[in-house]
């Protein structure tokens, strides 16, 4: 049935004044949401691995914050990281051991304004020296502590100035507009000579008990040698001294008439409750102090309305070190030196170290518990407790360690 012209010649008037209604007004701006996290601009770093190695393996690119350094320099933990498959950087070479030099491309998406630090490692396949201890393989896993750090032939990498060979800090900068611009042609370098000699510096607490009370408390530490999953074979602790301005001398920074010796200490107070491995004032575990957070009273009786980041003074009994690090004439070796055990001396002293250069001394030990760490001359770490805690490696697919449990315990 057809239907009468003025039927249509309303319809389509109709639509007309629509459409010019439609035409005569702008149309409303689009943003993602009111989620500022989803409109927040950012931008690119990228460019190119450059790997001169016999090593093969994925290569691992972590990004950091400038201003939070990872060890040895400082304590700071990664933003992100990049795996690079060892078959696209070593491509037909993969299955020799020509030195390179090879090249593969590398990309960190999503980085905002600021200033950056790239390092990495190749994941080396590795066995023992001279084939005394079993093969490793690549054992990189980032969602664990005890797995997120290189081992003995993995080689080191970083963004370097060509001229001085120090690590290059990367500014990511806006236009006018305010809109993070990208940042490419960055080279990472990686080398034999920055080969990894010794395992993380995996330990155990075999004398000392757990409680820190108004004296100084003295733990002696030995390797752990841990083998499936987490495999650590450390032949003992790589101990050296300091030498910061590289004049072949020992530093002596706090002028106390001993030198300052690697591996460092740290004993930072972990968070309530008594739970997990979280670490006070940081419950996302991003490395940045929370805000707001805990703001423990100063031994002045101030508080500085800012989250702190509390330690226990501690550090190495220097008697054996330096004596292994001693020649027959009474002269320092600066060479590092392999030593069975150590000798860790915990003051009841506690620190806020959120500003690292100058720690403020607290009113009291806050209560509650502590975690242990090394921080090796290389950078490598090693915490306990950690995720081989029998309370912890069920949930999270590990077998339990009973010697990786040790917790320090202020009542």
């Amino acid at each position: 049935m057809s239907r009468p012209l003025s039927s249509w010649t309303k319809a389509l008037g109709g639509l007309s004044l629509a459409s010019v209604i439609g035409l005569g007004c702008e149309a409303p701006p689009v943003v993602p949401t009111a989620d500022f996290r989803q409109n927040t601009h950012t931008a690119r770093i990228e460019g190119s691995l450059v790997v001169n190695s016999r090593a093969r393996g994925n290569v691992i690119v972590f990004l950091y914050d400038a201003e939070r350094p990872p060890p040895p320099q400082g304590t700071g933990r990664p933003i992100a990281f990049t795996v690079i498959p060892a078959a696209q950087v070593f491509g037909p070479a993969l299955g020799g051991n020509l030195p390179g030099p090879f090249t593969a491309p590398f990309t960190f998406s999503l980085v905002p304004v600021g200033h950056y630090t790239l390092r990495g490692f190749i994941d080396a396949d590795t066995c023992g020296a001279a084939g005394t201890q079993p093969c490793h393989t690549s054992d990189f896993n980032p969602w664990y502590g005890v797995t997120s750090e290189p081992n003995e032939g993995d080689v080191g990498g970083a963004a370097v100035d060509p001229t001085t060979g120090q690590p290059l800090t990367l500014e990511v900068t806006a236009n006018a507009d305010g809109e993070p611009q990208p940042l490419t042609g960055v080279s990472v370098s990686f080398a034999d000579t920055a080969r990894v000699p010794l395992d993380r510096p995996a330990f155990q607490v075999s004398q000392g008990d757990k409680t820190m009370g108004s004296t100084a408390k003295v733990l002696r530490l030995t390797r752990a040698f841990l083998q499936g999953a987490v495999d650590q074979r450390p032949p003992g602790f790589m101990v050296s001294y300091v030498d910061a301005n590289k004049d072949g001398i020992p530093d002596d920074a706090n002028k106390d008439g001993i030198p300052d010796l690697w591996p460092r200490v740290v004993v930072r107070k972990l968070a309530d409750p008594v739970a997990g491995l979280v670490e006070d004032n940081d419950l996302d575990r991003n490395g940045v102090l929370d805000s707001p957070g805990v703001d423990y009273v100063h031994a002045d009786g101030t508080q500085d309305g800012k989250a702190d980041l509390v330690v226990l003074a501690a550090g190495l009994i220097p008697d054996g070190p330096i004596a292994a690090l001693t020649d027959e004439q009474g002269n320092p070796r600066m060479t590092p030196a392999v030593v069975q055990e150590l000798q860790v001396v915990v003051q009841p002293r506690a620190l806020d170290a959120s500003n690292p250069s100058a720690p403020a001394p607290l009113k009291e030990l806050p209560k509650g518990r502590y975690t242990l760490v090394l921080i090796q001359s290389t950078g490598q770490t090693w915490r306990v407790p950690n995720e081989l805690d029998p309370a912890i490696a069920p949930g999270v697919g590990l077998t339990p360690n009973e010697t990786q449990a040790f917790v320090l315990e202020v009542p």
